[in-house]
């Protein structure tokens, strides 16, 4: 994916996506397993547009807190949604994909990372069923990693969350799990 719309540098194009789209981009791409490849375009000098190293620095500083929910996982645990079609068709005749941006998770050893879009407006975070089982929760963002209520409801599991996100594009809620 290219950070504003070309592949090269461009100096009319200035439509630089948002560090948010980029970083969710990420973080979706992530949570599928795949890899992410983010083109800059330097321009003929080598140097890189203000606009696209302020959103990779951006990027770097949000990974420096939660790049262990990024680096080194596996994809996604749940069978869960991430969006939906709708019954507009693309060029192709295919329905058109709508990305639902609410969380998205990656996984590790014994731990289920989720990372949450959307803060619950009832500060509560639920899964209706739960793939492996889970023993403890806490906010990455959190350097205390101070315990959060959990509650388990049948095969689900509600997380009481604080009433505000640690960070507006993606707080990443940490579960850990016995396997």
């Amino acid at each position: 994916m290219t950070i504003n719309d070309t592949w090269g540098y461009k100096s009319y194009d200035t439509n630089f996506k948002s560090t948010e789209t980029l970083l969710r981009n990420l973080i979706d791409i992530a949570s599928k397993g795949g890899n992410y490849l983010l083109n800059i375009g330097p321009d003929s000098h080598g140097i890189v547009p203000a606009p696209e190293a302020e959103r990779l620095h951006q990027m770097g500083q949000w990974l420096a807190v939660n790049g262990e929910a990024i680096y080194d996982t596996q994809p996604n645990l749940f069978d869960v949604p991430t969006g939906t079609f709708s019954t507009e068709k693309d060029k192709r005749g295919n329905f058109k994909f709508t990305p639902t941006w609410n969380w998205r998770s990656t996984t590790g050893p014994h731990k289920i990372y989720i990372e949450i879009f959307a803060w619950p407006a009832n500060g509560v975070f639920h899964l209706d069923k739960l793939p492996r089982k889970v023993t403890g929760a806490y906010l990455l963002a959190d350097k205390n990693h101070k315990p959060l209520k959990l509650t388990h409801t049948g095969e689900g599991l509600d997380v009481q969350l604080p009433a505000k996100a640690l960070d507006p594009i993606a707080t990443v809620l940490v579960l850990n799990t016995a396997s």
